[in-house]
């Protein structure tokens, strides 16, 4: 941290804004700081930490400073973070938040994401060097210390140069707001025909609704995916976020899994939850953070891992002896099955029959046979007969 200096953060006249992510904390190698939630600025010059909170307090590390780039992924309870290992503290340099520190590296933590972004963009910039460039006059303190790019006081021209900076950002930022203006008249659009067809519909029926298209019409609205779907905006980024939308996928996936065997592999559980959520789409981190809380929060669905690495979410009554028992049966009656074909029998995934076959073989129940043909099993005569 004895890297940094206070700043107003305002730009240089040749500098340029790059990136930027919110919800940003500093860390002094490994030690919490007082910078723990603010806009991260990546410019072609320097790093900008600005606290979201209190506007003033701006602290600026310039990138000829780093060295090396590395990164840490997140966790269940941990947020990604990118390490940066800095050079050795130049003299005379400008006052910052700390003289001096013990650490010869600073971490970025991501509270809101966005972090392998901002690294990429990040590792571009200090490759570029585009600060070794810099047109103002340096100096004399600039010259024996290359890691610093003390504020100038442009002329008219900066000043000018600024300010169609500055425009050319905002012109930017209103077209991709009328963009996305134009693309929710759009869906509004297409909800309004939708309700004028339902509505219709309704009317054609000339009466009372009945119990079937009572049933129909609700359909119709369960089709057009979750209505008020759990996101990092409503409910944060810490624990309770991961816990309601836990809750949430229970309560939308409880039906799907009993009706598909008790069982569903978390590759079509992610396509399912996001076709449902619509525009307000899951990462997979975050499916798995939640998944893993199902058995914490009692829930009526749990993430089950197979020996294979196969992750499924399964039903709290599922019976491990239920499904030996019921897949040596069918094998039996069968005198042998593939993973393909108890899959058609169960109208589940051949990756779920696979398991299930596998399972029962851990158990006893069958036996595998292994050919140039493929894997079949077959019922365990070596208990069953004497």
């Amino acid at each position: 941290m004895d890297r940094f200096s206070w700043c107003d953060g305002s730009l240089y006249p040749d500098e340029s804004l790059v990136e930027q992510r919110g919800g940003v904390a500093v860390y002094d190698g490994q030690d919490k700081t007082a910078f723990t939630n603010g806009l991260l600025k990546l410019t072609t010059h320097r790093l900008l930490w600005q606290d979201q909170k209190n506007r003033n307090c701006v602290i600026s590390l310039p990138l000829a400073n780093i060295s090396s780039l590395d990164e840490q992924p997140g966790g269940l309870t941990k947020s990604a973070k990118i390490v940066v290992h800095l050079v050795k503290p130049f003299p005379g340099q400008p006052p910052g938040p700390v003289s001096h520190s013990s650490h010869s590296y600073i971490r970025l933590s991501f509270r809101e994401y966005g972090q392998q972004e901002f690294m990429q963009r990040l590792k571009e910039e200090v490759k570029k060097k585009k600060w070794e460039s810099q047109s103002a006059p340096q100096t004399s303190n600039a010259s024996s210390n290359p890691g610093l790019l003390p504020r100038q006081r442009p002329g008219i021209v900066g000043i000018e140069r600024s300010i169609q900076q500055k425009n050319k950002e905002t012109n930017k930022n209103i077209s991709q707001a009328f963009q996305d203006l134009r693309n929710l008249m759009e869906k509004a659009r297409e909800m309004v025909s939708l309700s004028k067809s339902i509505a219709a519909k309704i009317k054609d029926v000339q009466g009372e609704i009945t119990e079937d298209e009572t049933v129909k019409f609700k359909s119709y609205l369960l089709s057009m995916g979750i209505p008020n779907p759990v996101t990092k905006e409503t409910h944060g980024t810490g624990d309770k976020y991961y816990t309601e939308l836990a809750r949430q996928l229970s309560s939308l996936l409880t039906k799907p899994i009993m009706e598909s065997g008790g069982m569903m592999t978390l590759t079509d559980v992610y396509c399912r939850v996001n076709r449902a959520r619509g525009m307000e789409l899951l990462s997979p981190e975050d499916l798995l953070h939640a998944c893993q809380l199902m058995e914490l929060l009692r829930l009526p669905i749990r993430l089950r891992t197979f020996d294979s690495g196969v992750s499924v979410l399964q039903a709290e009554n599922q019976n491990e002896e239920e499904i030996v028992s019921k897949t040596s049966q069918m094998v039996e009656e069968q005198g042998s099955l593939t993973a393909e074909q108890l899959a058609q029998l169960l109208e589940v995934a051949v990756t779920l029959a696979r398991e299930r076959l596998f399972l029962t073989e851990k158990m006893g129940g069958v036996c595998r046979d292994e050919t140039i043909e493929g894997l079949r099993f077959f019922p365990n005569l070596f208990l069953t007969k004497t």
